[in-house]
């Protein structure tokens, strides 16, 4: 009976132990989901109850069930069209502004936003005009509280061993009918139990290797992500909405971005550009005013650049997008729906190696793969692929 009761108590720790570490896993990561928060939905959408364009988040999940979220979030257009009842109800009272799709977004990414909604409407509320502001050292990060919490469970957990481990002993003394007195503390018995365990090589063995493999990982991953900037969405000097002018009023790339199909690089648009239009249209902006003063100044727009190459690397635009006939999403995302541009892919060498690979040749009207084409087919049923006409050759992105 005693060792019964052993094995249920040790059941139920194990048992405690992986649904606490499974829920905290599910709430996501705060300080993420902030940055995808304030990247594509602060533009729209307040952390709080209070309405921006469109309604406020706090609470979004009572309201809503997270596969209905995901859908939402991926794609609105198809949720709306389905006749969901909440989704057109949502779609009627904000005057028929449709919001915009994420795709790309995963459970990750989603559980994310929803937790940093979570840690905006969980600290204290913001203070009125004229209050003095808390000091920035009062504010807690999202991934150190995701530490103090990780640890703090660690220690409760150990803490509700040691506690078990002398029930246990103490079960198995009355068993043996031995007296009370003899029953060596909670201390004393994990003392005993941490030198026994010390004591063994494999164990010892074991535990050295975990952290030598653990160690080995952290810093492979960290190497792999030097230079990697993938969701890098810098402040710009100008509230340009890319979703505004290239989205709802199409402007093509190549009107603001003059080298976008000609020229090596697509070029930075110059203030003359963009009074071509605002010399009549929204002139009291303050937006547009920073422009009339960065012209009156004869200074340029200081634009910070978001998609960045290193040196030893070419790129050609023209190549891809005049010649591959690529559309600017395939390297900068859904352009046509950002407010803020940040940066969708990893721009790696492997990532352009992997394109290399899958990217069919764009021959067609174009003489100078004529001769190309008639090689490869003469020695291959498949589409010529970019990597067949030298596409992965050093040289060609190193010289």
């Amino acid at each position: 009976m005693i060792n019964n009761i052993s094995k249920k108590l040790l059941t139920l720790v194990a048992l405690v132990f992986v649904l606490t570490l499974n829920t905290f896993a599910q709430d996501g990561d705060a300080a993420a989901g902030e940055t995808l928060f304030k990247n594509n939905c602060a533009q729209c959408h307040a952390t709080d109850a209070s309405v921006v364009v469109g309604p406020g988040l706090a609470g979004i999940e009572d309201r809503r069930d997270a596969a209905w979220l995901k859908k939402w979030i991926n794609n609105p257009a198809a949720v709306i069209s389905s006749g969901d009842k909440y989704a057109v109800e949502l779609y009627e009272k904000f005057n028929k502004t449709q919001m915009t799709a994420f795709p790309a977004y995963g459970d990750a990414e989603i559980k994310n936003i929803l937790a940093y909604v979570k840690t905006a409407n969980a600290a204290p509320a913001a203070a009125a005009p004229g209050a003095a502001v808390a000091a920035p050292a009062q504010e807690t990060s999202g991934g150190k509280f995701f530490n103090i919490v990780l640890v703090a469970l660690l220690v409760i957990m150990a803490l509700v061993l040691v506690a078990l481990l002398a029930v246990l002993r103490l079960l198995s003394t009355v068993a043996k009918g031995e007296s009370l007195e003899d029953v060596p503390s909670a201390m004393d018995s994990l003392k005993s139990t941490l030198k026994s365990l010390s004591a063994n090589k494999t164990i010892v063995t074991a535990v050295i290797w975990m952290f030598v493999l653990l160690g080995t990982k952290a810093t492979l991953d960290g190497l792999y992500k030097i230079g990697v900037h993938q969701g890098y969405a810098p402040t710009q000097p100008i509230n340009f909405s890319h979703k505004l002018h290239a989205g709802d009023m199409e402007i093509n790339c190549a009107y603001c971005h003059t080298g976008v199909y000609k020229g090596k690089q697509s070029g930075i648009p110059s203030s003359s550009i963009c009074m071509n239009c605002h010399n009549t249209i929204k002139r009291e902006s303050p937006e547009i005013q920073k422009i009339y003063t960065a012209i009156e100044k004869n200074q340029p727009i200081e634009w910070v650049r978001v998609h960045n190459l290193p040196d030893l690397a070419y790129f050609n635009h023209s190549q891809h997008t005049n010649v591959a006939g690529l559309d600017c999403e395939n390297c900068h995302g859904d352009i046509k729906n950002m407010e803020v541009v940040q940066q969708r892919h990893t721009l790696t060498m492997g990532w352009c190696i992997d394109c290399h690979r899958k990217t069919d040749v764009n021959s067609k009207g174009n003489a100078y793969y004529d001769a190309l084409l008639t090689a490869h087919n003469s020695t291959s049923k498949e589409a010529m692929k970019v990597e067949d006409i030298g596409g992965l050759e050093c040289a060609k992105c190193h010289y």
